[in-house]
C-alpha cells in the first residue's frame, strides 16, 4: 500500500492545491525576477545613454568656454596693440609739438603768412618789399609775433591730439565690433 492511499481524499486534494500553489507562486517569483532582470538591465542601458550624452554636452561647453576665452585674448591682444600704437603717436605728436615751441621760443624758427597782395580793404595792408635782396621769393609774407606762435602750435597741439584721440576710439569701435 502507498503512503498516499493512506492520506484521505480532501487532505489530498488540499495537498495537491497547496503544492500547486507553492509552485504557481515559485514561478510567479521567478517571472518577476526575470522581470526585473530586465527592466534594469533597460534602465542600465538608459543610464550609458544618459551619460553619454551629458559628456558630449560637458564636452561642447568646455569647447564653447575655450573658444570664447581664446576670443577674448585676441580681442585683448589687438586692442593692446592698438593702444601701443595710439600712444606712440601721441607722444610722437607731443614730441614734434614740443620741439616746434622751442624752436619758437629761440627764434631758431618763425612763423608767417601769406598776405593777399590784391587786398585793397583799407590803408592796414604790408606794403610789399622794394627789394629782391631777400632769400624768400613769391607771395608776399608777413612774419607772426612770437608769442602768437606760440598759441597757434598749442591750438594745434591740442587738435593734433583730438585727433589721434579719435582715431584711436574709432579704431576701438571697429576692434570691438568686428567679430572674429
Amino acid at each position: 500500500m502507498r503512503v498516499v492511499d493512506l492520506i484521505p481524499a480532501p487532505f489530498r486534494l488540499l495537498a495537491v492545491g497547496v503544492l500547486l500553489t507553492a509552485l504557481a507562486g515559485g514561478s510567479a517569483a521567478s517571472a518577476w525576477k526575470v522581470q526585473d532582470w530586465r527592466y534594469g538591465q533597460q534602465l542600465a542601458e538608459q543610464a550609458g545613454l544618459h551619460k553619454d550624452d551629458l559628456i558630449a554636452i560637458g564636452n561642447a561647453a568646455a569647447h564653447q568656454l575655450r573658444t570664447a576665452q581664446d576670443n577674448r585674448r585676441d580681442l585683448e591682444q589687438r586692442l593692446s596693440a592698438s593702444e601701443q600704437t595710439h600712444y606712440k603717436e601721441l607722444s610722437d605728436a607731443q614730441t614734434n609739438q614740443a620741439r616746434l615751441r622751442d624752436r619758437l621760443a629761440t627764434a631758431d624758427l618763425r612763423l608767417s603768412v601769406l598776405l593777399d597782395a590784391t587786398a585793397t580793404a583799407g590803408n592796414d595792408t604790408v606794403p610789399a618789399p622794394t627789394s629782391t635782396s631777400g632769400l624768400v621769393h613769391g607771395a608776399t609774407r608777413a612774419q607772426l609775433d612770437p608769442a602768437h606762435a606760440q598759441r597757434i602750435i598749442g591750438i594745434t597741439d591740442a587738435g593734433d591730439q583730438g585727433l589721434i584721440a579719435l582715431a584711436a576710439c574709432q579704431a576701438y569701435a571697429k576692434e570691438v565690433s568686428t567679430p572674429k
